[in-house]
């Protein structure tokens, strides 16, 4: 236990409260660079401060979020009025996250597999960022399914790393999110979907338990249990649903503080729908908080509406709002394809 357990334990509660999720906005620049690329919006500095600018300042944001996760350029940014984001972020009434890992890199001597590196310096950064005002942290891990993979030399390495970061952040006072993305990518059924989570997950865990990771202080982000997006052979919503919870329920321990669902590339409505199927059908019987950490299924709309163009600023946000406010409903179990059809916030 580490001085900073009361702490972290009502800071994880927080980013799980019924009816709020995590706002991923914690893409690396370069990433950021290539979505603006798409739609003619300058790749500068200045017009990554203005989306996030947009972002953060969307009036009711925090109605629905609990915090948004940053990356350190993001962090150390201020509005134009010169206002930390930092201080946006509080002001609003949401927790301040940051992105710690370094990417994804190949796995030494399998080239089609990767981990995630980042740990060397990571206390002294976990330090500073905690300093800055930061009170949760997220690192990604990667797992492939394709021919022959993920092999178990991938699954222990990413599943060591992702200890080794909990721990880490835990003893400097940041909630750690573990996020282990089995990726969407390929032609798998559900069924290989399932064993290949349910085998991540069991390592994962052994790994954080053995690393002296106190589980009720510590946020899961997984992907959910879904056939490839190039498989024949594709569900329905509530199956998807049924074997997802299914498999969390055999293998994340009761005590886990919550679960934040990444939407891996699905579309905003299957994100919502999928996540509302988990909580309307199954969520007396989880143990822990079903709620998502979304990126493009929340921020996508908002990101093609302004394109770049300030005078859009306010319906761009109109339009981010209305897909928070979306999947909080989802998060309830509220959530339905007839809000789909509103053009307007009610």
């Amino acid at each position: 236990m580490t001085v900073y357990a009361t702490e972290l334990r009502a800071t994880a509660q927080a980013l799980v409260a019924k009816g709020k999720g995590i706002l991923a906005m914690d893409e690396s620049n370069g990433t950021c660079n290539r979505r603006f690329q798409q739609l003619g919006i300058p790749t500068t500095e200045a017009y990554r401060q203005a989306y996030r600018q947009l972002i953060l300042t969307t009036p009711g944001l925090s109605d629905y979020i609990s915090g948004p996760i940053l990356y350190d350029e993001t962090l150390r940014q201020s509005t134009d009025d010169g206002v930390p984001f930092l201080k946006v972020i509080t002001e609003a009434g949401m927790i301040p996250g940051i992105k710690v890992d370094a990417g994804a890199k190949p796995l030494a001597s399998r080239p089609s597999e990767k981990v995630t590196e980042g740990l060397d310096g990571l206390g002294d950064r976990v330090a500073e960022y905690y300093r800055m005002g930061a009170r949760f942290a997220k690192w990604r891990a990667v797992i492939t399914i394709g021919n022959g993979i993920p092999s178990r030399a991938c699954i222990e390495a990413n599943a060591h790393a992702l200890a080794r970061y909990a721990a880490i952040c835990q003893e400097g006072g940041l909630v750690p999110i573990v996020e282990p993305e089995v990726l969407l990518d390929g032609a798998h059924t559900l069924e290989l979907c399932r064993q290949v989570t349910s085998e991540t997950l069991y390592t994962v865990f052994d790994h954080l338990h053995t690393q002296g990771v106190a589980f009720d202080q510590m946020i899961l982000k997984p992907s959910m249990v879904m056939p490839g997006k190039q498989c024949p052979q594709q569900v329905g919503i509530e199956m998807v649903a049924e074997a997802t919870i299914n498999c969390l329920r055999n293998h994340v321990p009761a005590t886990v503080a919550g679960i934040a669902f990444l939407s891996g590339g699905q579309s905003m409505e299957l994100a919502s729908a999928h996540l509302n199927a988990m909580n309307a059908l199954f969520g007396n019987d989880c143990p822990w908080p079903v709620t998502f950490s979304y990126a493009r299924a929340i921020q996508q709309p908002a990101l093609d509406y302004w394109g770049g163009d300030r005078d859009r600023v306010h319906k761009a946000q109109q339009q981010l709002l209305k897909r928070a406010k979306f999947n909080s409903a989802a998060s309830r179990g509220e959530y339905s394809s007839d809000m789909e059809k509103a053009l307007t916030l009610v």
